[in-house]
């Protein structure tokens, strides 16, 4: 049970978006630059980076829907959105994202803990300066939507099914269709 009163049917932020709609358009447009907007990492990425530091946060909500955005994003490769979670240093992906993850596991403890060395290493693998820039405020944006919905205890649907319908929303119309959802 929620600590304040949200608006029923509306699990995780959603419900906290429809209780402040004034923060929660304001989210939604934060969510959509950060995710869906101009960057050199992919939409995958991105959607990895945030469901990665949501399942290091131990977010339920978090990492059910941008785990989910991921697997659908990834298709074939599902499945490497578990793998990620369990051991990034054995998951089949580039090295380039691997150190960027652990600068993202890094900004999870705590935005002091990425070092130069921590960048360097991204750098040395062919991270840009902005590819670095992004996980680093993804992983901070993160940070603050987790604690947001598990600090206000919110609901979180145990059911995967649930988070297979909020995912598919995600990825057909991106963040800012949920906006004429919530407040239209």
């Amino acid at each position: 049970m929620a600590h304040i009163d949200i608006p029923s049917g509306f699990p995780g932020i959603v419900g906290l978006m429809k209780y402040r709609p004034d923060t929660g358009k304001l989210l939604l447009e934060l969510s959509e630059t950060l995710l869906r907007g101009d960057s050199p990492l992919s939409v995958e990425e991105r959607e990895l980076i945030g469901a990665y530091v949501s399942h290091l946060n131990e977010c339920n909500f978090c990492t059910g829907v941008h785990g989910t955005v991921a697997k659908q994003l990834l298709k074939r490769n599902s499945n490497l959105v578990d793998a990620v979670y369990d051991n990034v240093e054995n998951t089949d992906i580039t090295d380039k994202l691997k150190t960027l993850l652990k600068i993202a596991a890094k900004v999870q403890l705590g935005g002091k803990q990425v070092s130069e060395d921590d960048i360097q290493e991204a750098k040395n693998v062919g991270a840009t300066d902005r590819e670095i820039h992004d996980t680093v405020l993804i992983a901070a944006a993160f940070c603050m939507f987790n604690r947001y919905v598990d600090g206000l205890a919110t609901t979180t649907p145990n059911e995967s099914g649930a988070y297979e319908q909020m995912a598919c929303q995600i990825v057909e119309s991106g963040y800012a269709g949920a906006r004429e959802l919530l407040f239209e």
